[in-house]
């Protein structure tokens, strides 16, 4: 896995930079829904109430993966990678080329 380290370290970089750039993109969708009802009819504000919602969820799910994502780079950082944090065990180079912020082998994930 050694040779593989740099290639998982700028795969990782690389998703925290998009997922960075898409949260900075959608930010108006999740602003505030303006209620002036003068301009906007109640169905087109329920329209953009559930724009915001939808919006909002998917930042906490960015939020989350760039957490897995940090957190994997931490462990680049401190010569752990690829190991699995439950038993210690190294992570089958697959696992990590599917998912490099994977944090359990596939006998921890199955809670062999």
């Amino acid at each position: 896995m050694e040779d593989n380290t740099a290639a998982f370290r700028a795969r990782l970089h690389e998703e925290a930079r998009v997922l960075a750039a898409t949260a900075a993109r959608s930010a108006s969708e999740r602003a505030p829904v303006q209620l002036d009802q003068q301009s906007v009819g109640r169905l087109s504000r329920m329209d953009a109430l559930q724009v915001q919602a939808m919006a909002k969820a998917e930042q906490v799910r960015r939020d989350t993966r760039l957490q897995r994502v940090n957190a994997a780079l931490k462990r680049l950082d401190d010569d752990i990678f690829g190991e699995c944090v439950r038993c210690g065990e190294i992570i089958d180079d697959k696992r990590l080329d599917a998912d490099p912020a994977a944090t359990l082998c596939i006998a921890c994930a199955r809670g062999d």
